[in-house]
């Protein structure tokens, strides 16, 4: 991939960037990537864990699968992991304008997303993979996009479901 917009127009495709998919094994991703920073969350090291490589955040559950993927694009350079793409760092902001043409160029249908469209935002979501994508709109500018990645794949987690059935 050259560049954001090819990393955002696969993300529509298909919910996924490289191995990184909701529901992926975390080992494979680290396997993949390498090793992320985990950020941390308040106080507490309890489960799901945040980690991120660049400004790709993802949720890991303690089955070590990934439950919720975020690719952060309001920074005014977006900085991914060297096995997504051929360069680590792209301008970040990427305008509304922008990513619909890349979408509509690689054929990526999308649609209003209501529920997280209001005040100073707006949203799009392509409809093959439900990815959602979210625009600021700075007061009297054109509405760039803040964050995008597919919806949150809830699952039962074993490791769970184990320590509630443990007396």
């Amino acid at each position: 991939m050259t560049d954001l917009h090819a990393i955002l127009t696969e993300l529509a495709r298909s919910g996924q960037l490289g191995p990184v998919a909701n529901g992926a094994a975390w080992d494979a991703v680290t396997e993949a990537l390498g090793e992320p920073i985990e950020v941390s969350v308040g106080k507490r090291r309890s489960w799901p864990r945040l980690f991120a490589y660049g400004d790709l955040e993802l949720s890991v559950c303690r089955c070590q699968k990934i439950t919720l993927i975020c690719l952060q694009t309001w920074r005014d350079v977006v900085e991914l992991p060297a096995g997504l793409a051929n360069k680590q760092m792209f301008p970040g902001r990427p305008k509304y304008v922008d990513v619909i043409a890349a979408l509509d160029r690689a054929g990526c249908t999308w649609q209003p997303y209501a529920p997280l469209t209001f005040d100073n935002q707006c949203a799009v979501q392509a409809t093959s993979s439900s990815a959602v994508f979210v625009f600021e709109i700075p007061e009297g500018e054109d509405p760039v996009l803040n964050i995008a990645g597919p919806q949150s794949q809830p699952h039962d987690c074993p490791a769970t479901i184990k320590t509630r059935a443990t007396p």
